[in-house]
């Protein structure tokens, strides 16, 4: 009887109820506890162990470069980095709000770490995110229109809750990358939340998407408008640790 109800969990696709099942039967611990308890315990056992699956599966598909971590972060005072801040973005209440983030800095000033970290905690959370490098992303969608696929790309990133953009503006746009800009932003405005980081300051944007202006204009008037801010300072922390090696 026990090996059949193994069975039935696990066609039922309840995998860790069965585990634990067949652990407590085969270890009598099953003594002195009610069947409510014991109910409640395989119940909360396959919970946590989709819960923790679920947030796997959104790690590996948000392609992150870095395992990065919020308490792992750098206050140090020389970076312009408010705590308090950065906590309360921590919480992911922006991208509910569905409002955007601009990370500015020089070279190695922890941009791309701060992106994947907010990244990170929006996976376990179980918000579905997406790391790129922009230029990827960008040169990804224009094959994407040679093959036909390039509306089924937009609309799985518009399906994307967290999109980080990283390394933003480190080559230049043609028209064809403008227009496929526009669209990205155009089609999350105001839907979905969207990070920036970038060594440009926001200040120079408009020379980097270049062109006649009039898409530039609504670029920006998306992107900036509704977006939390931060500019890193002082000097590359790579420095620091090839001085610590």
């Amino acid at each position: 009887m026990n090996n059949q109800t193994v069975e039935k969990l696990r066609d039922m696709r309840l995998g860790a109820m069965a585990q634990l099942h067949q652990q407590y039967v085969k270890e009598n611990r099953l003594e002195g506890m009610t069947c409510d308890e014991y109910l409640a315990l395989l119940t909360d056992h396959q919970w946590e162990d989709r819960e923790n699956k679920k947030i796997e599966r959104l790690l590996k598909q948000a392609n992150f470069r870095h395992n990065a971590s919020i308490g792992d972060i750098n206050y140090a005072s020389e970076r312009n980095l408010d705590k308090n801040m950065f906590a309360r973005l921590g919480t992911l209440d922006f991208v509910l709000r569905k409002e955007n983030i601009i990370i500015c800095g020089a070279s190695g000033t922890g941009k791309s770490y701060l992106s994947q970290a907010l990244g990170h905690q929006a996976c376990i959370t179980g918000v579905k995110t997406s790391y790129t490098v922009t230029a990827r992303l960008i040169k990804r969608l224009k094959l994407s229109k040679v093959d036909g696929t390039y509306l089924k790309e937009l609309e799985k990133l518009t399906k994307t809750e967290l999109l980080i953009l990283d390394d933003f503006g480190l080559q230049a746009f043609d028209s064809q990358d403008r227009e496929t800009l526009m669209d990205i932003i155009d089609d999350r405005h105001g839907k979905r939340s969207t990070l920036i980081s970038s060594q440009i300051p926001v200040s120079a944007w408009y020379e980097v998407i270049g062109g006649e202006g009039t898409i530039a204009d609504a670029i920006l008037d998306r992107i900036v408008n509704s977006s939390h801010r931060i500019d890193l300072k002082g000097e590359s922390l790579r420095k620091g640790i090839l001085k610590k090696e």
